[in-house]
């Protein structure tokens, strides 16, 4: 899927490298008026020393470049949207991302390295020109109020269900950042205290990663999400049942984040969700329709507009 007008933005010869950055895979490649070239996806590195990820971001980069047969230096500018929390370090932006950094959580969510943060932002701008870091979930919104399906929206959110869940968050026209640039963190706010429940990447117990993010999902009920889903859809009653526990779970995150924020529109994607969004959105919808009609009728939850190509158009949309 591409908006028609996606790369209106562009001159006749600007080029920007779009790099997407999540706790599964990365995908490098090029954006110009002509649309995107040279792309490269690979599972995000998670072995050898803290520069691991940064090195492969900028091998990938180049790798597009070459694809697409253009120069590093000739690029304008660099968008990377990537998976959070951030931290700082001498104000630059590094990775403390929970599917990433082993070191969060310890031996218990077997994760193969023991990091406790990722340069990410000092080594790009270090060899790329323009580079601007975001959150990606932050990136989607983004894209999603510029050429998706929360456009014209003031008062809206981008949650993405995949490997983890992430959110962005606008209010009164403005997309919330926060002191770090980690506005809208609520895959982690605390959804179940019992203390057996399960860990979280980033060593919560409870929190809403845990519970119902993808890697989560066969840790909870010992078969992969796209296993599951297909088992619900068969009519499986076991499948069915962890399925409406799930999207009780995150229908009650979806309302939450509603009501907190006086929300009109909140726009869903990541691999998990969008696979499934025909089974999911009813499911997340019934978790809140009716509860605080004050604040909740007329609230609508859509499939992203961008679709898989959300998280592109998110590192888009940051140097667009």
């Amino acid at each position: 899927m591409q908006p028609f007008d996606a790369f209106d933005c562009f001159s006749d010869d600007r080029v920007v490298a779009c790099i997407d950055i999540g706790g599964t895979k990365i995908t490098a490649g090029l954006a110009s008026r002509r649309g995107f070239a040279g792309q490269v996806r690979e599972p995000t590195a998670r072995t050898g020393g803290t520069d691991a990820l940064a090195g492969q971001v900028l091998r990938m980069t180049e790798q597009a470049c070459e694809r697409a047969g253009i120069a590093v230096s000739a690029l304008d500018a660099v968008g990377v949207a990537a998976c959070g929390p951030f931290s700082l370090e001498d104000g630059f932006i590094e990775l403390v991302a929970p599917n990433i950094c082993g070191g969060l959580a310890g031996s218990g969510r077997g994760l193969p390295n023991d990091w406790q943060a990722v340069p990410l932002e000092r080594p790009l701008r270090e060899r790329l020109p323009g580079v601007k870091v975001a959150n990606d979930a932050v990136a989607a919104l983004m894209a999603e109020r510029r050429w998706g399906a929360l456009q014209g929206i003031e008062h809206c959110a981008y949650v993405t269900w995949s490997t983890g869940v992430g959110v962005g968050l606008c209010v009164d026209g403005r997309v919330l950042h926060g002191k770090h640039g980690n506005a809208g963190h609520a895959g982690h706010m605390f959804v179940n205290d019992d203390p057996d429940a399960s860990l979280c990447g980033c060593g919560n117990i409870g929190d809403l990663e845990s519970q119902v993010a993808g890697n989560a999902i066969e840790r909870r009920f010992r078969m992969d999400a796209a296993a599951l889903l297909a088992g619900a859809r068969r009519g499986d009653a076991g499948a069915g049942d962890a399925v409406d526990q799930l999207c009780r779970t995150m229908g009650r995150a979806l309302y939450n984040l509603a009501v907190t924020l006086d929300l009109q529109r909140i726009s869903l994607g990541g691999a998990v969700f969008w696979h499934n969004r025909d089974l999911l959105l009813p499911r997340l919808a019934a978790a809140i329709n009716g509860r605080l009609p004050a604040l909740t009728d007329g609230l609508q939850l859509v499939p992203a507009g961008l679709g898989l190509e959300v998280g592109d158009y998110g590192a888009l949309a940051l140097v667009a």
